[in-house]
């Protein structure tokens, strides 16, 4: 396998690079790293070797390359992605640029694989972080009663915008324990000591594209019409997102039923026992590969209803672990 990580340089690229070293299982005969000129040039290791960025350019530098995992904006996306798949290189896009296609899969590996089959412009699309952590643990309810409507709070963090971001907010408290004014530029305001209820822009209805996002992605990941309703909070934390979930389904799920199918489903950590204080936290789950549920309860307003908490690493599971499992699976089941 000749495998191409676009955008090695950022947040999810490096964790692309992580990723890669940890799972020795994944055949890479072949790595080539691509960046913008501001990375071009620069080295890192893969599996005891040296390998060196190249630029990003519309040349056959992806000729012979089945897999390009891209992380490297829309924009660009969007720019490259007849370069990148023209050779009939599979392109799994970590961006927005794509997921709403109708020729684009929008895939989690543990809720619906099987689109990444379908595939007509060799582009799969990576969804949004906050959607890939909660269709996960909805489709373990899924297959107990259909899913009406979601609520959904999210508290993201500071990972979600980028390795310049969690730069920014280590620096903003380093700034005000020196009594310093502190820097904002990656976020509408200040961070530190702070909660922002605003993450993207925000459209015509006064939902953020971010909230929007969990609802259209939602719906095309499971095949649903399953209405989610989001708000969306940037908080204080470095790199795990949690969110508090409130689903209504079909018929009412009991608590054991729950636990029962969050504990036996792939890709979920139950970590469910309150009176012990044992619940899913982003400070202990930050750079753990799995969706972590806890504080499972009925909805007092709703007798189909049922509330959870979720945590997972918006970096790992997030984005680049999703992607790489996309490309573990088309491995494991091309034809």
């Amino acid at each position: 396998m000749k495998i191409a990580i676009v955008g090695a340089s950022g947040a999810v690229g490096q964790e692309f690079l992580t990723i890669l070293n940890e799972r020795v299982d994944f055949p890479v005969d072949e790595l080539l790293l691509f960046g913008s000129e501001r990375s071009a040039g620069s080295k890192y290791e893969f599996r005891g070797k040296q390998i060196e960025v190249k630029l990003l350019q519309h040349n056959d530098d992806f000729k012979g390359v089945d897999i390009a995992l891209t992380s490297a904006g829309g924009s660009t996306s969007i720019e490259f992605a007849e370069t990148i798949t023209k050779h009939g290189t599979l392109m799994i896009d970590n961006s927005s640029a794509f997921r709403m296609d109708a020729d684009v899969p929008l895939v989690v590996p543990e809720v619906n694989p099987e689109d990444a089959l379908n595939a007509p412009r060799r582009i799969i699309a990576n969804p949004n972080c906050t959607t890939i952590q909660m269709v996960v643990a909805l489709n373990a309810i899924e297959k107990l009663s259909h899913i009406k409507r979601v609520h959904v709070a999210t508290y993201q963090s500071a990972s979600g915008g980028g390795a310049q971001a969690m730069a920014e907010l280590k620096h903003q408290y380093e700034q005000l324990v020196a009594g310093e004014e502190p820097t904002v530029n990656k976020f509408a305001y200040q961070l530190a000591y702070n909660v922002i209820p605003h993450i993207d822009v925000f459209t015509d209805n006064d939902y953020t594209k971010e909230e929007m996002k969990m609802f259209n992605e939602t719906r095309k990941i499971m095949h649903s019409d399953i209405a989610v309703s989001a708000t969306c909070v940037r908080v204080p934390v470095m790199r795990a997102h949690s969110e508090s979930i409130w689903v209504e389904t079909e018929r009412p799920i009991s608590i054991e039923e729950a636990r029962e199918a969050f504990s036996t489903s792939e890709g979920i950590v139950l970590m469910d026992e309150p009176s012990e204080k044992v619940y899913p936290m982003p400070l202990f789950i930050a750079g753990k590969d799995p969706v972590y549920v806890g504080r499972i309860r009925k909805d007092l307003t709703n007798e189909n209803g049922l509330a959870f908490w979720c945590v997972a690493d918006q970096i790992k599971k997030g984005a680049a672990l999703n992607a790489v499992q996309i490309a573990e699976w088309i491995i494991r089941n091309k034809k």
